[in-house]
């Protein structure tokens, strides 16, 4: 029997996909049987359909299975047919997706027209006001009934036609009745969708597809976790698209991307995915393929140990307790590690690409915000003084012939661990996989106050298989602190970024984890993988580096170019560590989706810009070229900004 800690996957060790009833769009099948399906949208004006049926082919030829397309007004929705005919024109018979935020009456028109509608709850039939609203149950319940009125019509188009349907909650667009009630939190998402679904399943239309998009990933993995738990208890099985939206670009958008599909792919949920890159929308296909490659033969992975009692609690974040061990657990930060094991020859200038630089003619370390906090030598030693805020661990027997000198740690095997009983008096390190973690082995580690565990995995379900681990230790009171170990032999960086982003971050956006030790074949360059690192701790929000970008992918909606603006934004503020920028190319995905960001870049008209703190407007229609030099103002006047 299903508890409620379980009740958002069919199980936590072994791999299989929550089934979903199968919906249509066009001649693709989403849930069921299907196999995860890819899409992703153009980002040109709808009404230039020479531009938007080149970009549309660019994605097919990708290899995008369904192509979403902004129809912000009747004309758009109007010209969606001329897309459809130049596209067949052409020999491709790819589904269409209209996107549809304020206009009901473009929703009617696209439904008729292509292969399926985009609503979001939030806009589709409010206004959004930012005010606090004391519903009585009779007055919530005539605004459920307006709602009706307003939606109701395109519902039975959508039956009529066949045409499928995905209601898409965002978290940052939220009503203003959702919020009054539910507040802004991930129950609000699902109920702002539920209320929707329960409009279709009045009407008997239940060719539905169902989102829960944030740009923070923590929260959009609850929102769809929460969402599958709420419909199990409602009887429904409707298929989840997945995404996290205003994700950025480059190396950050892939991580942040991995870390919210992944961490939900990882246990079964989900039917279809979309990529959401500030870049050419054909950027985000080898990333959603690389994501959906891993589930291919998921389900013959090694047998984890069954859980019976679950004490993660999936549905909001709490870092798991653990005893501080110098920088190492407690409230610290999650500390980095970095593998120098194969290296042939370490000097100072080895420790460049870890965020330490070293002046010769000051004898002087300074370091990064991206400074790893200990590098795993092996059996090879060092004949220079170290930083000294920097950590060595050897293996054991070579640590031994170090005399320990300062700020030098064992690694145990665990055999060895077990046999000796010579060890550091500040910090040990054991290497343990879960099929060690017996009841004689947790006993000794918890009577050892120094021990901090570095665990591994060779399990193709090797996720599970760590947060099996976790749940051990925590059923067991067992409050060391553990180091999450993955050892990737992909030649391409992509890959490793990918699987690592997902592997890394479906602990620690679940609290699991106080340390990240990613290692590669030696061909991967060590900046490389410490950079990646620090991003997956960024993108699980668990250790804030560097300046956060929430920008939108773009669309036919955008007022400016969004690549070259996030660009130039970024060259004036990456310095300022911790601050959220939002960068939104129109007024739909302005102050709602960048509900995380504490600045935000809109666009609001031709060579037009607003500026917002938090969610309120504070700048109204700047000439965009005077728009970066009044954000950097603004961010002055608050008193966030630094120099670089």
């Amino acid at each position: 029997m299903k508890t409620t800690q379980t009740l958002y996957c069919n199980s936590l060790t072994k791999y299989v996909r929550f089934k979903t009833r199968e919906v249509l769009v066009g001649n693709v099948g989403i849930g069921g049987n299907n196999p995860l399906r890819i899409q992703s949208m153009t980002t040109t004006n709808t009404m230039d359909t020479i531009a938007t049926v080149q970009q549309s082919i660019n994605m097919i030829r990708a290899g995008c299975e369904i192509v979403r397309i902004t129809a912000p007004s009747k004309r758009d929705a109007e010209n969606l047919k001329a897309i459809k005919t130049q596209l067949k024109k052409h020999g491709y018979f790819v589904p269409l997706v209209a996107d549809i935020h304020f206009t009901p009456n473009a929703a009617e028109i696209a439904a008729r027209i292509v292969e399926k509608v985009r609503v979001n709850p939030g806009n589709y039939a409010d206004k959004k006001k930012f005010q606090i609203i004391n519903y009585t149950e009779k007055s919530y319940k005539e605004e459920l009934e307006r709602i009706y009125k307003r939606f109701s019509p395109l519902v039975k188009i959508c039956k009529s036609e066949g045409t499928a349907m995905r209601i898409g909650t965002n978290h940052g667009s939220l009503s203003d009745r959702i919020l009054s009630k539910y507040g802004d939190t991930p129950l609000g998402m699902v109920e702002s969708a539920l209320e929707f679904v329960r409009i279709c399943e009045l009407d008997n239309y239940h060719n539905i597809i169902l989102s829960m998009k944030a740009s923070n990933t923590n929260i959009m993995i609850q929102a769809y976790r929460l969402l599958v738990k709420m419909m199990r208890i409602e009887g429904m099985n409707y298929p989840i698209h997945l995404g996290v939206t205003e994700a950025g670009e480059g190396e950050d958008g892939r991580i942040k991307s991995a870390i919210g599909i992944g961490t939900l792919l990882e246990d079964g949920i989900g039917d279809t995915i979309r990529v959401s890159l500030t870049e050419e929308p054909e950027a985000e296909i080898p990333v959603a393929k690389s994501i959906v490659q891993r589930y291919i033969n998921r389900d013959s992975h090694a047998n984890i140990e069954k859980v019976t009692k679950n004490p993660i609690k999936p549905f909001s974040y709490s870092k798991r307790h653990t005893t501080k061990i110098l920088n190492i657990g407690g409230n610290s930060v999650p500390v980095v590690l970095a593998n120098f094991s194969l290296k042939t020859n370490i000097t100072q200038a080895s420790l460049f690409s870890i965020g330490y630089k070293y002046s010769f003619a000051l004898d002087k370390w300074s370091l990064s915000d991206l400074a790893c906090d200990y590098i795993y030598l092996g059996n090879k030693t060092i004949n220079f003084s170290p930083p000294g805020n920097l950590g060595l661990i050897y293996n054991y027997k070579t640590w031994l012939n170090t005399n320990q000198q300062v700020n030098s740690y064992p690694l145990f095997q665990i055999e060895e661990y077990l046999s000796t009983n010579k060890k550091s008096k500040k910090i040990n390190f054991v290497k343990i996989q879960l099929k060690d973690l017996t009841n004689p082995v947790i006993s000794k580690i918890k009577k050892d106050p120094k021990l901090v565990l570095i665990i591994e995995t060779s399990n193709k379900h090797g996720m599970a298989e760590q947060r099996r681990f976790f749940i051990k230790l925590i059923n067991n009171e067992c409050n060391h602190p553990v180091i999450i170990s993955r050892d990737y032999l992909f030649d391409k960086m992509d890959d490793i970024r990918i699987n690592s982003s997902i592997d890394f971050g479906g602990l620690l956006t679940d609290g699991l984890g106080d340390g990240v030790f990613l290692k590669s074949n030696k061909h991967i360059a060590t900046n490389q993988i410490n950079q990646i690192s620090f991003g997956i701790l960024q993108g699980t929000r668990t250790r804030i580096s560097k300046t956060e970008y929430i920008s939108c992918p773009s669309c036919g909606r955008t007022l400016f170019d969004l690549q070259e603006t996030t660009a130039k934004i970024r060259a004036h503020t990456n310095h300022l560590k911790g601050l959220k920028i939002g960068v939104m190319g129109c007024i739909v995905n302005g102050p709602g989706e960048m509900a995380d960001a504490d600045y935000g870049y809109v666009g609001t008209g031709k060579n037009k810009i607003s500026l917002y703190k938090n969610q309120k407007m504070v700048k109204k229609d700047i000439p965009t070229e005077q728009a970066i030099y009044e954000l950097i103002e603004l961010i002055k006047q608050n008193g966030d900004w630094m120099e670089p």
